[in-house]
């Protein structure tokens, strides 16, 4: 069985779905894997939201490991944000020895991973944009796409590097929010600036919340699908580079007609 590690800061609802969303697939055989542990960045007390993350964790019987990365800061608060960086991850590092596992995924992992960290685990991270898309958590990707008046977007898992949102796509998938049942809601806010729209609606604005409606219905099947694609060798980390089954480099596996179907 492929062994996964799971990175996250555990902030919310979402970070505790993809997790939901992970283990079903593997009690229902759709994912032939196994989660040897959690890695958590918060510890109990640090957060509501992290407090019910770890719960969760406890709840399915997952190995969990806690290290607060608030604590740490105040303990560490004289160091330069590199130095932090490392110092940070090798201590998570020393946690995790003696838990074996062929790829980490970080879904909704709040912190940059540093360069020792990126070179001894294989890492992949879930972004809220297609390759070559705006960087930023979701809520900044969307406001970016407004503002830019795109006329697609996407999910994609990239390798995990120190430069934030920046590591090479390993497998992605793409949709319009163009056409039906986009173009009404681009219309109600034809003439406003995105600073006019955060105003008056903030994120409940109905574009805003349609995007990531449609963003969130895909980014749990690409998790899965990526994995998928990992185990069965269609896809691999080769160093710093992407590569397919026969080892040639590539930009990502598009997985957007199988996530299409997915979703449907």
């Amino acid at each position: 069985m492929y062994q996964i590690g799971w990175f996250s800061t555990g902030r919310g609802k979402g970070s505790r779905d993809l997790l939901t969303v992970a283990r079903e697939s593997i009690r229902q055989g759709k994912l032939k894997a196994t989660i040897p542990f959690v890695f958590c960045s918060r510890e109990p007390g640090d957060a509501p939201g992290s407090d019910q993350f770890i719960e969760l964790v406890k709840s399915y019987e997952i190995p969990l490991v806690c290290f607060s990365s608030r604590r740490f800061d105040r303990q560490k608060k004289h160091e330069s944000p590199e130095e932090w960086r490392l110092l940070y991850d090798r201590e998570v590092m020393k946690r995790l020895e003696g838990f074996h596992h062929e790829l980490c995924i970080l879904a909704g992992y709040m912190l940059i991973v540093g360069s020792e960290m990126c070179r001894k685990y294989k890492m992949v991270n879930l972004h809220p944009a297609a390759p070559g898309g705006p960087r930023g958590t979701w809520q900044e990707v969307i406001w970016q796409l407004i503002e830019e008046k795109a006329r697609s977007t996407g999910a994609m898992m990239h390798l995990v590097t120190p430069e934030l949102d920046q590591g090479p796509p390993v497998a992605y998938c793409t949709f319009s929010i163009r056409g039906d049942p986009f173009d009404r809601h681009w219309r109600e806010f034809e003439g406003l600036s995105v600073e006019q729209i955060k105003s008056r609606h903030g994120e409940d604005n109905s574009l805003f919340k349609l995007i990531r409606q449609h963003g969130v219905v895909r980014e749990h099947p690409l998790v899965i699908s990526t994995i998928n694609a990992f185990s069965q060798g269609h896809v691999r980390i080769e160093g710093e580079i992407v590569v397919d089954r026969g080892g040639k480099p590539i930009a990502g596996y598009d997985l957007t007609e199988e996530i299409d179907r997915l979703v449907k």
